[in-house]
């Protein structure tokens, strides 16, 4: 669902810390002495790890002054210090802006394109990036939008994955969407990209690698088809997932109607991920993520 339009700003702010007592009530008392009304607030104790997450939206009052945001920094920094956290603020109006790379497979682009102009997708879309021609993309409507063609071979991968850092740094882009972008990333880019870089892949892996992985599922009578969206890191189609759905499928689909089915799995699990992350609602917890569902 697209976000509202919103008349007073209404902030968002995601907090992960040692798990330690007084954290909430701390939190809900500055935003009350800051003129600070809470519309949302969700909170995780993870046991296992002893961290705490939370994540609370907000709206200033009608009493709280014209420098709600700098007020409510300023006294919140000393909080955050107490207590170990990692904290990030954001108004929800300030839309985050996104990267989107692409091979041929073009399902998962225009499904994007498509939420983005409906609002479903708040965010301003810095550049399209694939390794095929334009041409390739001839029947989807990119007006309006940066496109680079960066082909990459074995010898010029490393000069190419420069170029597109250099396009991340220039654009000021804060994440990169791998829609169905069928080149491995270097270690050091996926370093570079922590935790801003979301990938959609078949869940097959690791059973069914490498080419056709439906064809394979196929002929191993698979019952359940899916698709998982997860962060990029240097251990492929590993990193803490974000999403994730399935389908089940029966003896009668071919290796055509479970691309097919695949494809709108696919779609579907990297719109919800992408719109999990551009309104705050993903937390890195080590190799897992805490997921704020709406």
């Amino acid at each position: 669902m697209s976000q509202p339009t919103l008349s007073q700003p209404h902030y968002v702010l995601t907090i992960a810390s040692p798990d330690r007592p007084g954290i909430v009530a701390a939190v809900t008392t500055h935003l009350f002495e800051t003129g600070g009304n809470i519309l949302e607030a969700q909170q995780f104790d993870d046991e296992e790890t002893d961290r705490f997450f939370m994540r609370v939206v907000f709206a200033p009052s009608t009493e709280s002054g014209t420098d709600f945001e700098r007020e409510f920094r300023d006294g919140f920094g000393t909080i955050a210090d107490r207590f170990g956290m990692e904290w990030t603020l954001r108004d929800r109006a300030e839309k985050k802006r996104v990267m989107l790379l692409v091979s041929k497979f073009d399902h998962c682009l225009v499904d994007l394109l498509y939420r983005w102009r409906n609002g479903e997708l708040p965010m301003e879309i810095t550049a399209i990036v694939a390794n095929h021609s334009r041409e390739t993309y001839a029947g989807i409507d990119l007006s309006g939008i940066r496109f680079h063609h960066l082909p990459i071979t074995r010898t010029t991968k490393m000069e190419q994955e420069a170029e597109l850092w250099g396009l991340v740094q220039e654009t000021r882009t804060d994440l990169v969407v791998l829609a169905r972008y069928m080149q491995v990333l270097s270690d050091g880019l996926t370093a570079k990209l922590t935790g801003r870089c979301i990938n959609i892949h078949h869940s097959f892996l690791p059973g069914f690698k490498g080419a056709k992985p439906y064809h394979q599922a196929h002929s191993r009578g698979v019952k359940v088809i899916g698709a998982t969206a997860h962060y990029v890191t240097s251990d492929l189609d590993e990193g803490p997932i974000i999403e994730q759905d399935v389908e089940r499928i029966t003896h009668a689909d071919t290796p055509e109607d479970l691309v097919r089915k695949g494809r709108d799995i696919e779609r579907r699990v990297l719109a919800r991920a992408v719109r999990f992350h551009l309104d705050g609602r993903v937390l890195l917890n080590g190799g897992r993520t805490v997921v704020f569902t709406d």
